[in-house]
């Protein structure tokens, strides 16, 4: 993971996509901005335009899967959005559980006095920049040691 400088998180909805920034030097993540989507189809230019202008290395995405680990039909969604992301911009494309990153992204806007209206502050980004941080830190964890066997 050395080699990644810059990342961009997608929090994907059908409706909304949120994108934060990262990078593995400090393991954290910004709220970046909330694209529009139809359907869950984004407009490829605004995504475009994002990656030129920050020309990060890699992408995660968020995946939804239910509290029980399993699949959603949300999850398969988003790694949908997650192949046509590599697909159209060549850059490695990685997933992360995203369980409960929304709820805690709401949760954070009520602890900053931020509440208010869902539909007129959107937590989309700062739960994008909650899953891209969960994802350096899984990327940062040592891994475990061997068991030794007698």
């Amino acid at each position: 993971m050395s080699a990644l400088r810059l990342l961009l998180g997608f929090d994907y909805g059908t409706r909304q996509i949120g994108v934060a920034i990262g990078q593995p030097i400090t393991g954290q993540a910004r709220e970046l901005c909330v694209l529009k989507a139809r359907d869950g189809i984004p407009d490829w230019n605004q995504i475009e335009a994002l990656i030129r202008e920050w020309q990060p290395d890699a992408l995660v995405v968020g995946l939804p899967l239910n509290m029980d680990g399993s699949a959603s039909a949300m999850s398969a969604r988003a790694e949908k959005f997650a192949r046509r992301l590599n697909g159209r911009f060549n850059l490695p494309v990685h997933t992360h559980d995203e369980r409960l990153t929304t709820f805690e992204a709401k949760g954070e806007r009520l602890r900053q006095g931020q509440s208010g209206n869902y539909r007129e502050r959107p937590v989309d980004a700062l739960a994008a920049a909650l899953l891209l941080e969960g994802w350096l830190a899984a990327q940062s964890a040592p891994s475990p040691l061997p068991k030794e066997h007698p």
